[in-house]
C-alpha cells in the first residue's frame, strides 16, 4: 500500500498545486479543509477532513496513519473572526495532533525573512517556525518570496488594476525590491521537501528581483497598456488601496503589507532554488493576466461563511 500524506488545504490556492505532485509519486493524499470544492479535478483523488481546531481529537483520527504533514495553513491578515494570534494557536494545535497521531515529518510553509520584522505576520511565521523545531518531528521548513501564477491574488491585481483605471499609484519611491516565484516552481520544492530525512530550511524564490516600480512596468508593457505610474506617500496609497476596496468589495492591501513590502522582506537572502520567470510568464500569458479580479475575501472569507450557514 502507497503511504499516505495530508496537505492542509489541498483545494485552496497553494495547496491543490502540492497535492497533485504527491499523487504523481504514487502516495495518498487527504486534506483537512473548511473549503471542499466537488468541482475540483483533486476531488475524486483525495480524501477530505474538515478543518477543525476545536476539536483535537477530529485532528487527530485525520492525521492518523499519516507519513508527511503538509501544512500551508495560515491567514493573510485579521479580518473578522480571523486573527494571527488565532492562527499561531491553530498551527500549534496541529502540530501537537501530528505528533500524537505518530506523523513521521511535517513540511510547513513559512515566509521570506520571518525573523527580521516586527509586523504581526511575520511575527507568527518565526513563532511557528520555532514550534516546528521544537516539536520532535523531522522537518523542513519552505520560505517563499512573492507567489505568481494562475490564481494568484496580488500579481493578478495589480494586473487587473492596470487595465481598468487610467493611473496607478505606487506606494513611496517605488525603489523597494521584491523576488517572485512561479506558484507550481515553489509546489516543486515543498513536494520535494517531503522525501527528504534532513531537518531543513529553504526559501522558495524565482530568479529575478524587480523594484516596485519595476514590477508594475514590465507587467504594463506585457498587457502592452499605457496606464499612467504615479508616486504616493505610502499613507495616501493605502487610503487610495482602501477606496478601491470600497468598489470592488475586497481587502486589496494593508498597511503592514505596504510596510512589508517597502521593508524588502519579499526578497530572498539565498540564491535562486527555481526557475521561471515572472517577465517571461507574463508575456506569455498577458492575454489572461488581470481579466479578472482575485477577492481575497470571496475566497477566504464570505465563502467560510456561506459554508457554515449551509450546514
Amino acid at each position: 500500500m502507497s503511504q499516505l500524506d495530508l496537505v492542509t488545504g489541498a483545494f485552496s490556492y497553494t495547496g491543490r498545486f502540492v497535492a497533485p505532485r504527491l499523487l504523481a509519486r504514487g502516495r495518498q493524499v487527504r486534506t483537512l479543509t473548511n473549503h471542499p470544492d466537488p468541482t475540483s479535478p483533486l476531488s475524486g483523488e483525495i480524501e477530505a477532513f474538515p478543518f477543525d481546531f476545536a476539536d483535537p481529537g477530529a485532528l487527530n483520527a485525520a492525521l492518523r496513519g499519516v507519513d508527511t504533514l503538509y501544512n500551508t495553513y495560515w491567514v493573510r491578515s485579521t479580518h473578522g473572526p480571523a486573527s494571527f494570534a488565532q492562527a499561531v494557536g491553530n498551527t500549534q494545535t496541529l502540530i501537537e495532533a501530528a505528533k500524537a497521531a505518530g506523523v513521521r515529518r511535517i513540511v510547513h510553509v513559512s515566509i521570506a525573512n520571518p525573523a527580521d520584522s516586527d509586523l504581526p505576520y511575520y511575527r507568527g511565521k518565526a513563532r511557528l517556525e520555532e514550534a516546528v523545531r521544537a516539536s520532535g518531528l523531522s522537518y523542513a521548513i519552505v520560505r517563499p518570496t512573492l507567489l505568481f501564477g494562475h490564481g494568484d491574488v496580488l500579481i493578478n491585481n495589480i494586473s487587473w488594476f492596470l487595465r481598468h483605471l487610467p493611473v496607478f499609484g505606487i506606494p513611496g519611491d517605488g525603489g523597494y525590491r521584491l523576488q517572485p516565484v512561479f506558484v507550481e516552481d515553489y509546489a516543486d520544492v515543498v513536494a520535494d521537501a517531503g522525501f527528504s530525512t534532513d531537518n531543513v530550511v529553504r526559501d522558495a524564490a524565482g530568479p529575478e528581483i524587480f523594484t516596485f516600480e519595476e514590477l508594475v512596468g514590465m507587467l504594463r508593457e506585457a498587457m502592452e497598456l499605457h496606464t499612467s505610474l504615479i508616486h504616493l506617500p505610502p499613507a495616501l496609497a493605502l487610503a487610495g488601496t482602501r477606496l478601491v476596496g470600497l468598489m470592488v468589495r475586497d481587502m486589496v492591501l494593508t498597511g503592514a503589507e505596504i510596510r512589508g513590502l517597502m521593508a524588502e522582506l519579499l526578497v530572498s537572502k539565498e540564491p535562486p532554488t527555481c526557475p521561471t520567470r515572472l517577465s517571461e510568464w507574463a508575456r506569455a500569458h498577458q492575454a489572461e493576466l488581470g481579466r479578472r479580479y482575485a477577492s481575497e475575501l470571496d475566497r477566504h472569507y464570505r465563502r467560510a461563511v456561506a459554508g457554515a450557514q449551509g450546514r
